[in-house]
């Protein structure tokens, strides 16, 4: 076997890599359990507000206004993160370098460099388009997403809404998406937009269904609605003769558990609209679907739901599937990242990889092939509990 020769840039490289896993490792070590520290400094907050007369009324909406301001911090971060890794993977599968130089090591501002690109750009309105429609199609687009990162668990203790349906209230809500869709299509007043829009109200519907099916096996096993209960059964590792094996991971579960797992994935990246599921924005075809009309911070509202819902159906996939914050040494809300991205790197993969399908063939995948074995799947399931 011939083993690759590195040159000195990717050594050099690739020891910065393993400095900043490994500070990020120690890091988090040190930090500990941030849920348990949240709640701590809760407590401190509630008793000051008890001993000064403060009204306990204030409280909530105080917790409220702190909650959604760390969940848009970690969402913005998040994706400009997620813009410049896709860049930098795109890249090296296709042997290039991608961003190098703003903000020096490896280009690591250059998503900032766009976003403040993004706020200075004008804001343009068609003639011909419907000018409230236009405005609120992005608005529609992201907020659906943002309210679902509420019943999301972070990590041990680390949850905004710790929800009795939760996996119901992620897919209910998410599923309003697509109207800001079908609003900006229409809203445009241009063809390939309103093109664009149908396609994607067509696939989300299609391929909504075998995703909320794929996860009924799973529910059918825990019993439970609650995303925090589905990742604690997951817990501790599979044994033989007393020796761990396996975590009792979903995905891990004999025929089940990947049947599951893959319908899921593959529903998930057609939902996110992302290669080879793409049709809705397909630049060959529509020049760029639903929001060829749209620039600046309107459009960047459509980029930013768009990787949202990417790392929202990465982090239901480490819940359903990956054990959630599940993991040793490291703190729950590090394992939790960490198989999050991990996931988040299967969607850079595929878009990079696969090309896009034909609108009829894409139809076809989930309705002939994705739903029947999501029922088959089920059966399956039945059949093991029963017997």
């Amino acid at each position: 076997m011939i083993l690759p020769v590195w040159n000195e840039s990717q050594k050099r490289s690739a020891l910065i890599l393993f400095g900043i896993a490994s500070a990020g490792a120690g890091i988090s070590i040190a930090i500990g359990e941030i849920g348990a520290r949240f709640s701590k400094i809760w407590a401190c907050l509630s008793s000051f507000a008890l001993k000064n007369s403060i009204p306990t009324a204030l409280l909530t909406p105080l917790s409220m206004i702190i909650q959604c301001s760390i969940l848009i911090g970690f969402i913005s971060v998040s994706v400009m993160f997620m813009v410049w890794w896709e860049r930098k993977v795109s890249a090296h599968m296709q042997n290039r370098l991608g961003p190098m130089f703003t903000g020096g090591w490896h280009g690591w501002a250059q998503t900032i460099a766009d976003a403040i690109k993004l706020l200075l750009k004008e804001d343009i309105i068609p003639a011909e388009a419907n000018p409230w429609v236009h405005r609120l199609a992005p608005i529609v687009a992201f907020v659906p997403a943002f309210l679902c990162y509420a019943a999301l668990p972070f990590g041990e203790g680390l949850i905004s809404a710790d929800l009795d349906i939760g996996i119901l209230y992620i897919f209910a809500i998410s599923g309003l998406s697509v109207l800001g869709i079908v609003m900006a299509g229409w809203g445009s007043g241009n063809k390939y937009s309103l093109l664009g829009g149908l396609r994607a109200a067509a696939q989300s519907v299609s391929y909504e269904i075998p995703r909320v099916l794929s996860v009924v096996p799973i529910l059918m096993m825990v019993g439970s609605l609650k995303l925090t209960s589905i990742a604690n059964v997951q817990t501790g590792f599979w044994q033989i003769a007393g020796i761990p094996v396996l975590p009792k991971w979903f995905i891990f579960y004999p025929i089940v558990g990947q049947i599951a797992f893959l319908i899921f994935l593959i529903s998930s990246v057609a939902e996110t609209n992302r290669t080879p599921f793409d049709i809705a924005e397909a630049e060959s075809e529509l020049v760029a679907g639903f929001h060829t009309e749209y620039s600046g911070m309107k459009f960047s509202f459509f980029f930013l739901a768009e990787y949202a819902y990417v790392f929202l159906s990465s982090g239901l996939t480490t819940v359903l599937f990956l054990g959630g914050g599940s993991g040793p040494i490291l703190p729950s809300w590090s394992w939790f990242l960490l198989k999050s991205f991990a996931v988040v790197f299967l969607f850079l993969w595929f878009r990079w990889t696969f090309p896009r399908l034909r609108v009829d063939r894409l139809m076809e995948f989930t309705w002939k092939f994705l739903l029947p074995w999501s029922f088959v799947n089920i059966l399956i399931t039945g059949f093991i509990l029963l017997f």
